[in-house]
């Protein structure tokens, strides 16, 4: 979507193959690099190298943390955190260096932090966290500026880890529970994310992208 709006985009990961179709099919306004986001050498060798730019959308994440807190494995909660809380605030503090002023962080969290769902109190600390920042940073950095977006349940290959009957049970469920009556396409998060870069009038602000599931 940013590429059909005009912009040039560059896009980071860990995994080569992917970088490399995901430029392959958006042509040549988007651009790609392996960085490792838990790496700050690597943070800061990517940004001095990459120069200036104005808009950051940080997507780092993991899949530790979750389960019920009566069994909950710290370590794996550790391991949550190490995973997405760190990277995300190294990603933003590193790019501080070259990201032009009256451009836009925008972080991506999760509707676990404002669901009370039994069986993810790790996932909502970790991106709780990350929510509690948001007006903050976007007091002190200001005029840059700085959001999050709070994706529910979407549709993406996050979910591949678990079986297909598994999985299309809980999106099922998941949809019936919503007032929408569906679950999320990463195309719902995408538009989140377009309209904080495009609107210079919002900042510090959690936009929910749950199809109404925090109300339910």
């Amino acid at each position: 979507m940013l590429v059909e709006a005009g912009a040039e985009v560059t896009i980071t990961g860990r995994n080569p193959e992917k970088i490399n179709t995901a430029v392959a099919l958006l042509g040549e306004r988007a651009h790609g690099s392996v960085v490792d986001a838990a790496s700050i050498p690597q943070l800061q060798t990517f940004f001095r190298e990459h120069g200036a730019f104005e808009h950051l959308v940080i997507a780092v994440s993991g899949a530790a943390g979750g389960g019920a807190f009566h069994s909950l494995d710290l370590q794996d909660l550790r391991h949550g955190f190490e995973a997405k809380f760190w990277p995300q605030i190294a990603v933003a503090q590193t790019s501080l260096q070259i990201l032009q002023r009256d451009g836009s962080i925008t972080f991506i969290t999760a509707g676990s932090s404002r669901q009370a769902l039994p069986g993810t109190v790790g996932l909502a600390a970790i991106n709780g966290a990350l929510d509690a920042m948001i007006p903050t940073l976007a007091v002190e950095l200001r005029p840059l500026r700085v959001n999050a977006v709070s994706p529910g349940i979407i549709v993406t290959p996050w979910w591949d880890r678990v079986s297909e009957d598994f999985r299309n049970d809980f999106f099922a469920q998941s949809a019936a529970g919503t007032p929408v009556g569906r679950v999320g396409q990463p195309e719902d998060v995408a538009q989140t994310i377009i309209f904080l870069i495009q609107n210079t009038f919002v900042t510090g602000s959690i936009i929910d992208c749950d199809g109404g599931a925090r109300l339910c």
